[in-house]
């Protein structure tokens, strides 16, 4: 599997310390142990770009990574990695200051492109995860949903389970959102997720 160039640029408590917004930006966000940073460091081709954990809540901050063709070559695009949102094993002050700091990115970063809201398919729909998908087509945040961790199911159990989720989509979209099954052990999805990707950052021109 063919790594990106993928430089880490800056780790950001608050909105305001995000890199310029100069070249398109691919936010990565999901309840806390869905798999995020796993799945970043499938897509990527990096066993250790972003910080995985057994533990929940691992990633705080709002971490930035440009990505190149190279290492001579100009910056491509940002991948960001969110905070995992609610994480229980913390104060609600806490929970409140990491959805705070997502809910001030994803509607204000103005390079935003896309959001990936990942979902692990094991599991029925959580309400936090449609509110929190509910939120954002209600404030038309572009975004795509990644289905994580498809290798702890076999394939009509896949089919099974996605079928399930977006029929409950449907009670409250018209339309679905664009869908990915992934798996960060696999490596399931990383092809499909990577052109799509290209295909935004070229329709934009």
């Amino acid at each position: 599997m063919e790594a990106l160039h993928t430089t880490f640029v800056k780790s950001s408590a608050v909105y305001s310390d995000c890199p310029e917004a100069h070249i398109p930006e691919f936010a990565f966000v999901g309840r806390s142990n869905v798999g995020k940073s796993s799945l970043i460091n499938m897509l990527t081709g990096h066993k250790d770009l972003a910080k995985t954990s057994g533990k929940p809540g691992k990633t705080q901050l709002i971490n930035h990574f440009s990505v190149s063709a190279s290492a001579k070559a100009k910056p491509h695009w940002y991948l960001v990695d969110l905070p995992g949102y609610g994480y229980a094993k913390v104060s609600k002050k806490e929970r409140n200051k990491f959805k705070g700091l997502i809910y001030n990115y994803l509607l204000k970063r103005e390079n935003l492109f896309c959001g990936f809201v990942l979902i692990d398919i094991r599991h029925e729909a959580q309400a936090i995860d449609l509110e929190f998908i509910n939120w954002m087509g209600s404030r038309q945040v572009p975004f795509a949903i990644l289905f994580t961790k498809s290798d702890k199911l076999k394939g009509k159990a896949i089919e099974k389970h996605l079928d399930a989720y977006k029929q409950k989509l449907l009670e409250t979209w018209e339309e679905l959102p664009p869908l990915f099954v992934t798996s960060a052990r696999s490596g399931q999805g990383r092809e499909e997720v990577l052109t799509y990707i290209q295909e935004i950052i070229q329709q934009a021109g």
